[in-house]
């Protein structure tokens, strides 16, 4: 069968059929005659240099005790020197360290000779033109990225590396219009850019058919700044694969004059005699590292004389200055990832192997965990909550802020702090409350079934200060939705009713109870929580938290069922100092009867029941006070209401007489009536 270069797989092109040489042996497979092992690598991010060829072949070297050969570069210059064809600055060296450049003169664009194309095709490049291809080859030969200008349409010969200018705009090799911001460093001729540095040409300096002086581009550039270059504009090249990992200033010139020497070699032409290198700030000397025995010794666990790390770190191409007891290496161009003393310790001992490092116990013992007081109140609180029927979920810390407006959350005044370089839209802000990740995670779950819901979450919360970081507290925090008994046989559907504002009141309870921690309620505002449902819980004058009804337009908002929703959001900070000082007690069951009142008490309509409690709970006798009944209408004066209380009366050393709980019952409505306005309706 008579096969194109597409039809094998070997290329794009499938025009004609491909020819082999004369002397192609006959009967030999295909496959032996024209393929290639190809080494399909998958790298750590550090490793920068095994994008390269004579990277990995510096790697090979070390494994196998080779030696690395490095191509030599040598080709003709004739005509005017090449700083008075082309004038290159540097407007921004912050964003640009290095540029160098030639210039070719009576190039020939065309095909690349079959061997550069086979090349590029197998590292998985396209071949596109000699004097491109050449460009590409290098890279993957020194990874270092370069670019060919057609110096023709340059205006005035004239590069100027800088930040482009508010408003400007730049058509790119790939056909799209790009609007530019300060933020992008570009290559510029005397009146337009030419090129974004270290991402994509520009199209109008674009090497064509027609292109017979190319102007020939190594540079290097901020690491930082072309990320977030190639990152805003969607552009992921192979040059910013390279350039956002930080390239060493050393290696322009090098690949520079590699590309030059194969250009005239592929393409013909002329170059200019000697290269354009512009250095705003360059070294005193090769960067260097100290790496000593002691380092060694304590990294490793084991000795390693300086000779054997010399002849490790030899192998993989640094070259090493010995003292008595210190190696000052200096770093080869190639590798950007050895910066301290450490990086060179793992270099040693990956050549020595790490079968080599010993076994041995620590040479101390491992201490003991210890938990803080805070910690384990958390661990404490969720464990409760889930033996009382509640299930914990976790949510990210950050959220979006779609979903703080939604919450109410999103306060101009105060916002919540956005972080810097957020991975997306629905991760950018520190949650200030758990609430917003509970009432998303319950519309799910409503979604899919009717409940009944007991969610909890306990994590951090980031709360906003003006002019300063967000304080972080830890928080607890709650929802429940749905009937409260769920569906079943034994009751009527709907007959026990929604969970509202007391459900979640006595969750609260229930772990207040827990560390007898002495709390009052009061009517208090919470964005999240219906007014008039929403309680604030103090223990003293510190305030631990709120309870309350989810507010109809959040629920409306997070698309919830009509049902009630109520919450709880306590703060563990302030649970912790709440804590009584000294241990719970414990007391044995009474012996004796408890004797059983039931008061009806007609009092102003502002005052709470909690207080009337409280205060009812102050008598020496009285254990327990429980409210059964609230009325308010017909028969009662016009501002008040009726309380009804099941109090239980009980002494620790005797039975109780009639006289004694009648007299105690006395006192107690004399006390009501001096404190809250207070009068018996009737006694039972």
């Amino acid at each position: 069968m008579i096969c194109s270069e597409l039809e094998l797989g070997l290329g794009e092109d499938h025009t004609g059929i491909i020819v082999l040489p004369e002397d192609a042996p006959l009967g030999e497979p295909l496959s032996d005659y024209l393929g290639d092992t190809i080494l399909d690598l998958e790298l750590t991010p550090n490793r920068l240099d095994c994008l390269s060829m004579l990277g990995v072949a510096h790697e090979v070297a070390a494994l196998t005790g080779g030696k690395v050969r490095e191509p030599e570069i040598q080709y003709a210059e004739s005509g005017p020197p090449v700083g008075e064809r082309v004038s290159i600055s540097i407007a921004h060296p912050d964003l640009c360290h290095r540029y160098t450049a030639t210039v070719i003169d009576g190039v020939r664009i065309g095909p690349s000779p079959q061997w550069l194309q086979d090349r590029l095709t197998r590292a998985g490049l396209r071949p596109i033109s000699n004097v491109v291809d050449v460009t590409n080859f290098v890279m993957l030969e020194y990874n270092q990225p370069l670019h060919a200008f057609d110096l023709d349409t340059v205006k005035e010969a004239t590069v100027i590396v800088r930040r482009a200018g508010p408003g400007e705009k730049l058509t790119t090799l790939d056909g799209v219009d790009r609007d530019l911001t300060t933020d992008n460093l570009v290559i510029a001729d005397a009146n337009d850019p030419i090129g974004l540095g270290g991402v994509i040409g520009g199209a109008n300096s674009e090497i064509g058919s027609y292109t017979s002086t190319v102007l020939l581009e190594s540079a290097n550039f901020n690491a930082s700044n072309n990320r977030e270059t190639a990152t805003s504009m969607g552009l992921r090249t192979e040059a910013t694969l390279r350039f956002e990992k930080g390239l060493r200033p050393e290696l322009a010139p090098m690949a520079l004059r590699r590309a030059t020497a194969l250009i005239q070699e592929v393409a013909g032409g002329t170059v200019a005699p000697g290269f354009i290198d512009v250095y705003p700030e360059p070294p005193d000397s090769p960067p260097t590292v100290t790496l000593t025995t002691r380092r060694l010794k304590q990294s490793l666990g084991m000795d390693v004389g300086l000779e054997q790390a010399q002849s490790a770190l030899d192998l993989l191409g640094f070259a090493c200055t010995t003292t008595p007891d210190s190696l000052v290496v200096t770093i080869p161009w190639w590798r950007n990832d050895v910066n301290i003393e450490d990086d060179l310790v793992e270099e040693v001992i990956r050549v020595i192997g790490y079968d080599a490092v010993p076994t041995v116990m620590l040479s101390t013992p491992i201490p003991f965990h210890s938990r803080t007081q805070a910690i384990t109140l958390r661990d404490d609180i969720k464990d409760l909550l889930v033996a009382g029927g509640m299930q914990e979920i976790i949510n990210y810390p950050l959220a979006s802020s779609e979903l703080l407006e939604r919450i109410g959350l999103n306060d101009s005044a105060a916002p919540a702090m956005r972080i810097a370089n957020p991975m997306s839209s629905t991760h950018e802000f520190l949650r200030p409350t758990l609430q917003a990740g509970l009432l998303t995670i319950l519309a799910a779950n409503q979604s899919n079934g009717t409940g009944p819901f007991r969610l909890f979450e306990a994590g951090r919360v980031f709360l906003p200060r003006s002019g300063d970081l967000p304080d972080e507290a830890e928080t607890v925090a709650g929802v429940l939705a749905g009937r409260r008994g769920g569906v079943s046989w034994l009751a009527d559907p709907g007959s026990d009713g929604d969970m509202d504002f007391y459900d979640a009141k006595g969750i609260v309870e229930l772990l207040l109870d827990r560390w007898d921690i002495g709390a009052s309620w009061e009517l208090g505002e919470h964005p999240v929580y219906q007014p008039g449902r929403c309680a604030v819980v103090k223990s003293g004058s510190t305030v631990l938290g709120y309870v309350g009804e989810i507010h109809p337009s959040i629920k409306e908002r997070f698309d919830l069922n009509s049902g009630g929703v109520a919450g709880f959001e306590l703060d563990l900070r302030a649970l912790l100092s709440a804590l009584p000082e000294s241990e719970r007690r414990f007391e044995s069951l009474p012996r004796f009867p408890v004797a059983t009142r039931d008061l009806a008490l007609v009092l102003p309509v502002d005052v709470p029941a909690g207080r009337v409690t409280e205060l009812i709970l102050r008598n020496r006798l009285i254990q327990r006070a429980e409210l059964f009944d609230i009325y308010s209408g017909d028969n009662l004066a016009p501002g008040t209401k009726s309380l009804a209380f099941h109090v239980h009366l009980q002494a620790a050393d005797r039975t109780l007489t009639n006289e004694e709980v009648d007299k105690s019952v006395d006192g107690l409505l004399r006390n009501l009536e001096r404190e809250v306005g207070a009068t018996l309706r009737s006694q039972g």
